[in-house]
């Protein structure tokens, strides 16, 4: 999963990007400008924006507008110092799908930023399950048959990112855009390794039809494919 952080207070950015980074594994790009916040959104396609209201050069209002305008449908967080009734009902009717007020509990902006997440996918229970395979979305946490799965942050995010996807195709491209932030240097040999060692997890650690694999279509990319099976969410 891929977030964006439009926030011109550096410490509060730096906080919320850490916080979203290791609580919540997700790759992080920050703009501290409304403009800046607008050509990111424009370049990528997040999973998540969390946007502050009072930004230097363009409102948030502003970059909310220019966000929906363009047809982006990711979720969007507002920090908000305004908590009156009438200005988060037009936040909400503007295209916001949720508000924290400043100053705010980091905590509750990480349970938020999942809820808003999975949601946006269509997951409504913070598991998923593929077949055998578990996907525990709050522990971060696999399982195959009952069995834990050994995974690195990387090879973990990865595999949510195409269990959100059942058996749809998705690119080398895309799956660099989500798992790193916008500095990273793309290498496809990169995605190439994390998805062979989850191959080779994944089936080590299942049995028979019901174990989940990930099939590579030259290319064109990866998708999940579990025993013929559609990949199912919630328990």
């Amino acid at each position: 999963m891929r977030a964006l952080v439009i926030e011109d207070e550096t410490r509060v950015a730096a906080n919320i990007a850490t916080a979203l980074r290791e609580s919540a594994g997700l790759a992080v790009d920050v703009a501290r400008t409304g403009p800046d916040g607008v050509d990111l959104g424009r370049q990528s396609n997040y999973d998540l924006i969390v946007l502050d209201l009072m930004l230097p050069g363009t409102s948030g209002a502003e970059v909310l507008q220019a966000i929906r305008a363009r047809g982006q449908t990711a979720p969007v967080l507002v920090l908000t110092a305004v908590a009156e009734k009438a200005s988060v009902v037009k936040l909400l009717n503007a295209g916001a799908d949720d508000y924290l007020a400043k100053p705010f509990d980091l905590g509750e902006l990480l349970a938020r930023a999942k809820a808003l997440i999975r949601r946006g996918k269509g997951v409504s229970h913070p598991k998923i399950q593929v077949a055998d395979l578990t996907i525990d979305t709050i522990e971060k946490t696999v399982t195959v048959a009952g069995k834990p799965v050994d995974l690195s942050p990387t090879e973990y995010r990865a595999l949510e990112y195409l269990s959100h996807r059942p058996r749809s195709v998705v690119s080398k491209q895309v799956l660099l855009e989500h798992l790193y932030d916008y500095n990273w240097e793309h290498h496809s040999n990169v995605i190439e390794a994390h998805i062979s060692n989850l191959r080779r997890k994944l089936n080590r650690g299942g049995a028979g039809d019901g174990c989940p694999w990930i099939e590579t279509l030259r290319g064109r990319g990866y998708r999940l494919i579990a025993g013929g099976a559609a990949p199912r969410s919630g328990m």
